[in-house]
């Protein structure tokens, strides 16, 4: 299973960023497949998350970064 892993900060405070991990559902996702959904799936979360602001992603293995 892999993980979108994005790296986010806060819009007021650029200072202050976290990783953020979405977690896909298919346990066949590749990498690739990843990377391509990638962009939808960081849309959907902005929208949920307007005070944040994404500065960059990567598809990981899932459980490589504390949830947050």
């Amino acid at each position: 299973m892999l993980e979108l892993v994005v790296l986010v900060c806060l819009a007021n405070s650029p200072t202050y960023c976290k990783d953020a991990a979405l977690n896909y559902s298919a346990e066949s996702t590749t990498p690739m497949q990843c990377l391509m959904q990638a962009q939808i799936e960081i849309a959907k979360w902005v929208a949920e998350h307007p005070n944040w602001r994404v500065e960059r992603y990567s598809c990981r293995p899932a459980g490589q970064i504390a949830k947050t």
